[in-house]
């Protein structure tokens, strides 16, 4: 994809989670691989209702920022995917409601975040694996990301949001999007004995998929 195209879909994907509710206000960063191997970022303190596609944070291939608007403060997150997981073309981070509130509950599985209640969530994602608080933009953030030696391609921050690294900037949207989702429908559940997919179930999906499934 062209460097013009691939601006434009970042800035058009981006707002239509904004629209709908996906993130708000000037929450939320987005970035993808361009074809010279060099990075386009949401600049710091934007919304994802709001970017221009020619003052998005552009890098060189040796990560040298050379065009835009300064980055967003969690590049840290977006690099440590991206060093981590040679699959990785795009990194997006939402401050999406239901996932946030599912992270704050108390008893959560921290290396498998997502309760296995629809197919999707497991094809799309794998395991989700929960991390605990970190102040925004702290570079710790990046580091524990890091420690999961590329075994994830999606991570809940907890009291924050989610990440997720996918093959392409349509492919990162769409899984974050089933992650908020999945976390919408285990919050509606609560208080239910819901009938979640089964063992056997989960892996004729992983073996189908060939999905990514760490134990």
């Amino acid at each position: 994809m062209s460097d013009t195209k691939l601006r434009e879909r970042i800035c058009a994907l981006a707002k239509s989670m904004f629209e709908r509710g996906l993130t708000h206000g000037s929450t939320g960063n987005i970035s993808a691989r361009t074809e010279d191997g060099g990075l386009l970022v949401s600049p710091t303190g934007t919304s994802f209702g709001r970017l221009d596609p020619g003052r998005l944070s552009q890098f060189d291939a040796k990560g040298v920022l050379v065009a835009g608007d300064k980055p967003t403060k969690e590049m840290p997150l977006h690099t440590a995917f991206y060093d981590t997981r040679s699959s990785a073309g795009a990194v997006v981070h939402l401050h999406s409601c239901h996932s946030v509130a599912l992270s704050m509950i108390p008893g959560a599985n921290s290396d498998d975040f997502l309760p296995p209640l629809t197919p999707y969530a497991i094809m799309k994602l794998g395991k989700v694996t929960l991390l605990p608080f970190f102040l925004p933009g702290d570079p710790a953030m990046g580091e524990a990301v890091r420690g999961l030696a590329g075994k994830r391609s999606a991570v809940m921050l907890a009291n924050h949001g989610p990440v997720v690294a996918g093959k392409d900037v349509e492919a990162a949207c769409n899984a974050i999007e089933e992650l908020e989702d999945t976390a919408r429908l285990a919050m509606m559940l609560r208080g239910v004995n819901a009938i979640a997919l089964n063992d056997d179930q989960i892996s004729a999906l992983v073996t189908k998929f060939d999905v990514e499934w760490e134990a």
